[in-house]
């Protein structure tokens, strides 16, 4: 018996919305969850938390840092269903979830009301594998991306690597309420499963290294969205010497422009748009530093100066050096763009002077064999196509044109 194309189209398109449906089914069922810690948020937020515990403004928080990944999952699950990488994202985003009702939940039964909720601890225990399952998805985030296929065979010892591991991890969870406290076997096998997983997750971003220098086009552009994400997160890290609930909030908004630049990746919605980010990211980043260190070298040392001479410091170094960073602004972003350009958009730049000086000599050049022979050259410089040439339209009928111009001179 032979299958019609329609109706192969027909089972496909059917599998495709079983699978979207699915999709957003698990979806939705992280999202109540969520929705439920914040209910367990706000009835126990006025009860403070003894030590040992986080408290419920840094609960609140990583609800803000978690509630994208299942939402980022069920959007490229279903519209990439083939796609194992949005799978990932919602197995990833559960068990986050999961890992988060089970503090909220253990929190409020234990220490808010006492016995108002059944059974804290297992409970409490159970949700809380969802820790070791997020963690053992961890590395196929890097491990797929953007294709949702490991870069080539020799990445394969790697993800078998991982998979055991994070196996290894969740069964020992199952079993033992603290398996990095029980002593003994179980110990060490705890931490060498921690530890392989945290050695994959290093090798796992080298993957992305490798798939950079090995592609192009789409795929390049991809992977400049995600090291976007990653240069995001690393400067994050500089909150922690702010404050704990400061780098709490970078950790959240790093979370999201996770999720922001991997959905624009895999989706290619403006996919294009990355060059233009990272060079105003650069640009603006650079200009932001630079100016910081004129504001605070200008208060400190105008300070310091006004101590010296009367003995008191004066509101004026204030003022002085925000006028100085405002009177740099304009010319060191000039100059700073510039540099960027040179460095890291040399053809941009390149091409940008060269059509510049073109504009120079075509206001002064009358000769037409000249200009062509420049355009050309222009076209073939900046463009660089594999063949370039030039028509110009024959003028067909001038006597048509010049006739009124005529009449125009005997009504005169």
């Amino acid at each position: 018996m032979t299958i019609s194309a329609r109706e192969r189209d027909q089972g496909v398109g059917g599998t495709r919305a079983r699978a979207s449906w699915l999709a957003w089914v698990v979806c939705a069922f992280t999202l109540s969850m969520l929705a439920l810690v914040l209910v367990v948020i706000l009835l126990g937020w006025s009860t403070p938390l003894p030590q040992g515990r986080t408290p419920w403004r840094d609960q609140a928080v990583s609800l803000v840092g978690i509630v994208g990944a299942p939402i980022l999952g069920g959007l490229i699950a279903s519209r990439r269903p083939r796609n194992p990488y949005g799978w990932v994202w919602l197995v990833f985003g559960l068990g986050l979830a999961l890992q988060l009702l089970a503090e909220s939940y253990a929190a409020y039964a234990l220490v808010v009301d006492p016995g108002s909720l059944p059974a804290p601890r297992t409970i409490s225990r159970v949700l809380g594998l969802g820790g070791p399952l997020a963690l053992a998805f961890a590395p196929f985030l890097l491990l797929l991306f953007p294709t949702g296929y490991l870069p080539s065979r020799r990445w394969r010892p790697l993800a078998w690597a991982a998979a055991t591991a994070g196996a290894a991890l969740l069964t020992l969870n199952l079993f033992f309420a603290s398996p990095d406290k029980v002593g003994g076997t179980v110990t060490a096998m705890t931490v060498a499963a921690a530890s392989t997983i945290f050695v994959v997750l290093v090798l796992s971003a080298l993957s992305l290294v490798v798939r950079y220098r090995r592609t192009g086009g789409v795929e390049r552009q991809q992977l400049k969205w995600f090291a976007l994400a990653a240069v995001v997160a690393a400067s994050s890290l500089v909150g922690q010497l702010l404050g704990e609930a400061l780098w709490n909030l970078l950790i959240a908004a790093t979370n999201t422009a996770l999720y922001v630049a991997v959905g624009v990746a895999i989706l290619r919605h403006r996919l294009y748009d990355i060059d233009l980010i990272i060079n105003r990211a650069l640009v603006y980043g650079s200009l932001t530093a630079m100016l910081a260190l004129v504001y605070v070298g200008g208060v400190v040392g105008l300070q310091a100066a006004f101590r010296t001479i009367s003995g008191q410091e004066s509101t004026l170094a204030v003022v002085a050096s925000t006028l100085a960073i405002a009177a740099l602004f304009v010319p060191l972003r000039r100059r700073v763009q510039g540099f960027v350009d040179r460095r890291f958009y040399r053809r941009k730049y390149d091409a940008t002077k060269t059509l510049e000086a073109f504009g120079s000599r075509l206001r002064e050049e009358t000769d037409l064999e000249a200009l062509i022979g420049d355009l050309v050259g222009i076209a073939s410089r900046t463009v660089q196509p594999a063949h370039v040439s030039l028509w110009l339209r024959p003028d067909a009928e001038p006597e048509a044109r010049s006739a009124p111009l005529e009449q125009s001179g005997h009504d005169k």
